[in-house]
C-alpha cells in the first residue's frame, strides 16, 4: 500500500513510499482510509521529524476487518477515526475506542475534518464549564479549533468575541455565532469571563489582561511559536484573583467526543469550515499551507476511495 512518510526537508514535508498493510492488534479495527486531515501542530513535528514518526491522526473512512476481540464497528462500517498514528496512509488500524460511526448524512471529507480539532473544542469547553450568559473571548480563532469552539460556544449561550486576522475571517465566524469580531486581542471590549488562548507570545498577557476580576484564561497551543511574558503586578490592573489553566486535549478513548461531534454535524448544529479539498498527491503543499496559516479552517486530503454520505 502508498504511505506517506516524513521527509525532513520543511519545504517538501512529505513524500510516498510503499509500505505493507498494518497488522491490528487485538482492539483495533483496519480501516481503508478515505479522507484525512492533517493539523497545524503536526507541520512542526514534521520539521524535524524524530525517528519512526508515522504521520496522520485524523481520518475518515471504511472498516475492511472489524478488531479481533469484538468490540467496535463490523467490516463494511463507515467510520471517523482518531488513530495514534498512521492515517496518512492508504490503510489504518485504529483502536475501537476511538472510532465512531458515520451516518449516511456525513460524508468521509465532513469526517476527516472533525476528530482533533472537535475534540480539542468539547474538551475545552467542558474545561470551562457552563458558558451559557458568560462572556467568552476565543484567540487565535482563523483555525479549525477556532471555528468549532465559536460555533459551540455561542450555540450554548456564550457571548462569544473572536480575535482573528481578516475581515472575510471575521465574517465567516460572525456567522457562525460570534457577537463580535477583532483584528487585535488589544482591541477586544472586555472584560471576559472566560478567555480560550492558543497564540502565546505577546498575545496572551493582552489576553490575560481583558479577564473579569477571578476568571479563568485556559492555554491550549502557542501558534505564535513564541513564549509568553507574565508580569506579576499586571494582575491588579483588573484580572487580580483570575487562574491560568494549562490545556492538552489528548487522552483516549475518543469514540464519545466523535459520535457528538457526528451527532451535531448530522443535526446541522456544527459546521466543519473546510478551505480545501485535495487529492493526497498534493498533501506536500497542503502542510505548507498549513503551516504558513495560508489556510482557514480545515484542509482534507482525499485518497480517491470512494466516498459516501450527502455531505460530503
Amino acid at each position: 500500500m502508498k504511505r506517506l512518510i516524513p521527509t525532513g526537508d520543511p519545504a517538501r514535508p512529505v513524500e510516498f513510499t510503499e509500505d505493507a498493510p498494518p497488522v491490528p492488534a487485538p482492539d483495533e479495527a483496519l480501516i481503508r482510509v478515505e479522507a484525512f486531515a492533517p493539523n497545524r501542530g503536526e507541520t512542526f513535528l514534521l520539521e524535524r521529524p524524530k525517528p519512526g514518526l508515522i504521520p496522520g491522526k485524523d481520518i475518515a473512512g471504511l472498516v475492511v476487518q472489524a478488531a479481533a476481540d469484538g468490540s467496535g464497528p463490523q467490516a463494511g462500517t463507515r467510520v471517523v477515526g482518531h488513530p495514534p498514528k498512521g492515517g496518512w496512509a492508504e490503510y489504518a488500524a485504529v483502536p475501537t475506542h476511538s472510532l465512531a460511526e458515520l451516518p449516511d448524512a456525513v460524508g468521509s471529507v465532513v469526517a476527516a475534518a472533525l476528530p482533533l480539532a472537535g475534540i480539542t473544542a468539547l474538551r475545552l469547553l467542558r474545561t470551562a464549564g457552563g458558558v451559557a450568559g458568560r462572556r467568552v473571548l476565543v484567540t487565535g480563532a482563523s483555525g479549525g479549533v477556532g471555528h468549532y469552539l465559536t460555533e459551540l460556544a455561542a450555540g450554548a449561550g456564550a457571548e462569544v468575541t473572536v480575535v482573528t486576522a481578516t475581515p472575510q475571517r471575521a465574517e465567516r465566524l460572525l456567522a457562525l455565532g460570534a457577537a463580535a469580531a477583532v483584528h487585535d486581542v488589544a482591541k477586544a471590549e472586555g472584560p471576559f469571563d472566560v478567555v480560550l488562548e492558543s497564540t502565546g507570545g505577546a498575545g496572551l498577557p493582552a489576553a490575560l489582561s481583558h479577564l473579569t476580576a477571578g476568571g479563568t484564561l485556559i492555554w491550549f497551543g502557542q501558534a505564535s511559536r513564541t513564549p509568553a511574558t507574565l508580569d506579576f503586578f499586571d494582575f491588579f490592573s483588573g484580572p487580580e484573583g483570575a487562574s491560568i489553566r494549562h490545556f492538552h486535549y489528548a487522552g483516549a478513548p475518543y469514540g464519545r467526543d466523535l459520535a457528538t461531534l457526528v451527532r451535531l454535524v448530522r443535526d446541522g448544529r456544527l459546521h466543519p469550515e473546510i478551505d480545501r479539498t485535495e487529492d493526497w498527491a498534493k498533501t506536500a503543499e497542503i502542510l505548507v499551507d498549513l503551516r504558513e496559516r495560508r489556510i482557514r479552517g480545515k484542509a482534507v486530503l482525499t485518497t480517491g476511495a470512494v466516498t459516501t454520505g450527502v455531505l460530503s
